[in-house]
């Protein structure tokens, strides 16, 4: 019997699978068990034709493939390479140690690339689960990507089997990205210089590029209100391109997150922005599925935004459905078949109207909305949810005086310093994300500023929750003015965004 490795993906987590076979007296036949779906059992045709091309006779024999363990369900024609090693080396010499095989097998014995073959060695490599991989020539320059791992790759089944013939074998290792990077104690965080969206676009409002740039530095969440046309989405559509540097880990991550979801990706030094209308449904945003939980848009979000324009106009389960991934950077999505949970650290940005015709806040527009339907409009919007937003800002009308003022490049340089400071103090997550061990432990105040926090608790009704948001803001405000400690003016800025 031989045996080698291989996996498959489950849910979202890659299963690692045992390729058993053997040859035995009988009737001469070819099958495949261990709960293989349609296109792992279709690939004994294509096996039987890529060994055919390198006249290859097969036994007189019964061929048994085994995948253990048998009680999971396995998908995929990456298997394919695996299957034609198995039965072209069965009376060879030959030991396949802990090589991890992936490839999809063409008809001539050319080795393909698959989807799935990515995500599957990242997620083992994460779980530390992988060190050497057999891939198609094709997936080497996504799967070299990932740190840590001896790749071999092959164009067609004749290379791939005359590389386990021999005795020393010659793997390449993985190449590092090619984008510009800071350095912060050992660890790189990767940047592009590219803004494809500039701030400088945006004329006037200027405490809506201020409030911006505090929720880029410390991923906090946002809201914006104004009137139609005032830059709501304009500044949210910019936010993207100033975010902090991401980390390998997050780069990689994304790029597994998009693969899984529409199968095509690249590697890039910039966060995720996913924007779903608001007519989506419930199982889009939060993901679902009948026989198994897909991923939906606060899934794909993480490490990233999450923008909700017309922020009312959402269905109300999804708005209070909010909360858990919000609150808590987690959504599980449970399933008689499945149950599975993401992680959900995004940049969340609303944007909504004052009223529902818009012209609430204008001083040159009349509002047409009664005060029940403005009233109305408001109540979609549950006061939980809201003390969930750290930052809300109203936006100012547009006038002729208004004038551009800074560029995303410079809004940039600013987070940047900011998120330096924050990961040279120890911080594993962002301000934004930290929890209340770690807001105890950074967050801390001078004698002003714990008077002016105290006044503010009694003043506002400030619940723990609130508390929290306002320490965490305000810890970005002296990071981006390169303070130590929070002061009195940092307090005093933080809680002038708090909703009234």
């Amino acid at each position: 019997m031989k045996k080698l490795y291989c996996a498959t993906l489950n849910i979202h987590e890659a299963k690692i699978v045992e390729v058993e076979s053997t040859f035995i007296r009988a009737l001469p036949g070819f099958s495949i068990v261990g709960l293989a779906n349609t296109s792992i059992q279709e690939s004994r045709d294509r096996v039987k034709s890529a060994l055919s091309s390198l006249k290859y006779k097969f036994p007189p024999q019964k061929i048994t493939i085994n995948l253990s363990p048998s009680d999971i369900k396995k998908e995929g024609s990456h298997f394919d390479l695996g299957f034609a090693l198995s039965v072209a080396l069965q009376k060879e010499e030959v030991q396949f140690d802990d090589i991890f095989v992936f490839g999809e097998l063409g008809l001539n014995g050319k080795v393909k690339d698959t989807s799935l073959i990515f995500p599957l060695i990242l997620s083992l490599a994460k779980q530390q689960k992988i060190k050497k991989v057999l891939i198609p020539k094709e997936s080497f320059e996504k799967v070299s990507k990932i740190p840590n791992l001896l790749i071999f790759t092959c164009d067609n089944l004749e290379e791939a089997i005359n590389f386990f013939k021999q005795e020393d074998k010659k793997f390449e290792k993985a190449t590092d990205l090619k984008f510009d990077f800071i350095k912060i104690k050992n660890d790189k965080y990767y940047y592009d210089k590219k803004f494809l969206l500039d701030f400088y676009d945006i004329k006037g409002q200027e405490r809506a590029k201020r409030a911006s740039l505090i929720a880029s530095a410390g991923l906090h969440n946002i809201l914006f209100e104004g009137s139609p046309g005032c830059g709501k989405s304009m500044c949210a559509k910019r936010m993207r391109y100033i975010l902090p540097p991401m980390s390998l880990d997050e780069i990689l991550e994304n790029a597994r997150l998009s693969s899984i979801n529409s199968k095509e990706f690249e590697f890039k030094a910039i966060r995720n922005f996913r924007s779903p209308h608001h007519t989506s449904s419930r199982p889009s945003i939060f993901g679902g599925g009948s026989s198994k939980a897909m991923m939906g848009e606060v899934a794909l979000a993480n490490n990233g935004i999450l923008f909700f324009d017309e922020f009312p106009y959402f269905q109300k389960s999804i708005l209070e459905s909010l909360r858990e991934p919000l609150e808590d950077h987690k959504v599980c999505i449970s399933r008689v078949n499945s149950k599975i949970e993401y992680t959900t650290k995004f940049l969340f940005i609303a944007a909504q109207n004052p009223c529902p015709c818009g012209n609430l806040l204008s001083s040159t527009k009349e509002c047409r909305c009664s005060e029940v339907e403005i009233q109305r409009y408001k109540n979609k919007l549950s006061e939980p949810l809201l003390d969930r937003i750290d930052l809300y800002i109203q936006m100012d009308e547009i006038t002729s005086e208004d004038k551009p003022t800074i560029s995303s490049k410079e809004m940039f340089e600013t987070v940047q310093k900011a998120f330096i400071k924050q990961k040279e103090r120890g911080q594993e997550e962002l301000n934004g994300k930290m929890s209340e061990k770690e807001i105890e432990k950074f967050c801390v105040l001078d004698d002003e500023g714990k008077l002016i926090l105290q006044n503010g608790i009694s003043k506002f009704a400030l619940s723990q929750r609130g508390i929290n948001k306002i320490l965490r803001v305000a810890r970005t405000i002296a990071d981006i003015q390169g303070c130590e400690m929070i002061s009195k003016a940092h307090l005093l800025e933080a809680m002038s965004y708090r909703r009234r």
